[in-house]
């Protein structure tokens, strides 16, 4: 076991976490929501009680409101809080957003969430801590969404590290540093550590990874089962689990930012062909379809607007006729005057293509 602890994981493993998701939407596409304590969440004065918090800025959190807490205790924790209704289908929509832009550091990645991944970016020959900074800012270029990122050599250490400086931080842990920032950390943090557990450690007066470090093996198996292991090599800053990446990519789209904002029809459809040629070359490189087509707009004023259509078959791979449906929703959504700082078309519900399209005048 000693001599499995001297080999160097060399993996370069990234955790991204988009800070209070929910509710960082709905402040971007609400200003007003900026400045007060908001929970996601039915408002329980308004459905008899019922109802629990999906997530919460944090301002409410300093009042201690929380993820998964009932709406009613969370009104009583903090009496000013501002609900608003979730909208699963906009977080799916911007979610999918942010994993076509991990795909532009990495095809390895494990989705956790709508809100965080892992991603190893073992085979990028930039360095991590450069890469964690390219990728949040593109995530803010693209979204205006913050995100914090834990920068290491294994998922848990990285995992960590998006914890540690929350929200909009990177902490990078190295190999050098990696053991003293398990001895130091409290043992409520240790992944996988529970209020059962956490009691469990108070009576052995474990408080921290140096006292679970001080810990045998046997001992933790004892009292812990097989999770005693799990808590042994965490204590050592090893974990072996690889970062499970998806066979086939969750989303594909592209974005375009303008420096100066467009008022002219016109160019709208010249920046959707344009969008719609390079999503369309994406997906046929990778030999991807996807039945829904989500257009994304920003205006001046930043605000954000997603229309998507899903069909039960998957859409051709025609640049034209996607341009043409982006226009349709653009003209929805924008029937009067405009003034467009962003525009976005992206493919959602992928699988891949299982014939190769072959047109009737090739030559074999």
């Amino acid at each position: 076991m000693s001599e499995f602890l001297q080999a160097k994981d060399h993996r370069r493993i990234l955790h991204v976490d988009i800070d209070a998701f929910y509710a960082q939407v709905e402040m971007r596409d609400n200003p007003k929501l900026r400045q007060v304590p908001l929970g996601i969440g039915r408002d329980p004065d308004q459905h008899h009680g019922h109802g629990v918090i999906a997530t919460a800025n944090y301002i409410a959190r300093q009042s201690g409101v929380h993820s998964a807490m009932g709406a009613i205790e969370a009104k009583k924790a903090c009496p000013n809080l501002v609900f608003v209704a979730p909208d699963f289908d906009k977080y799916r929509t911007i979610s999918a957003q942010i994993h076509a832009i991990f795909h532009e550091f990495t095809d390895m990645i494990e989705p956790v969430a709508l809100d965080e991944a892992y991603l190893d970016v073992s085979a990028n020959k930039m360095a991590a801590p450069t890469l964690a900074a390219q990728l949040r800012h593109r995530i803010w270029e693209e979204t205006h969404l913050t995100c914090s990122v834990g920068v290491s050599y294994n998922k848990v250490l990285a995992k960590l590290g998006s914890e540690h400086h929350k929200p909009n931080g990177v902490t990078v842990i190295p190999h050098e540093l990696a053991q003293d920032f398990m001895l130091k950390l409290p043992i409520r943090k240790f992944r996988g550590v529970g209020q059962k557990t956490l009691e469990k450690f108070e009576k052995l007066g474990v408080k921290d990874g140096r006292d679970l470090f001080a810990m045998s093996l046997d001992d933790l198996r004892v009292h812990f089962g097989s999770f005693g292991d799990v808590l042994y090599w965490q204590a050592r800053a090893t974990h072996f689990s690889p970062v499970k990446d998806r066979s086939v990519r969750q989303s594909v789209g592209k974005e375009s930012t303008f420096e100066f904002a467009l008022h002219d029809r016109a160019q709208i459809e010249a920046a959707f062909k344009d969008l719609a040629e390079k999503v369309v070359a994406n997906m046929t490189k990778r030999k991807l379809l996807g039945r829904t087509l989500t257009v994304k707009i920003r205006d001046d004023q930043f605000k954000t607007q997603t229309k998507g259509i899903t069909q039960p078959t998957t859409f051709d791979l025609d640049p034209a006729f996607m341009a043409r449906q982006a226009m349709l929703i653009f003209d929805e959504l924008y029937p009067d005057g405009f003034s467009i700082r962003l525009l976005g078309i992206t493919f959602s519900n992928i699988v891949e293509q299982k014939y190769e399209a072959v047109s009737l005048f090739d030559r074999f």
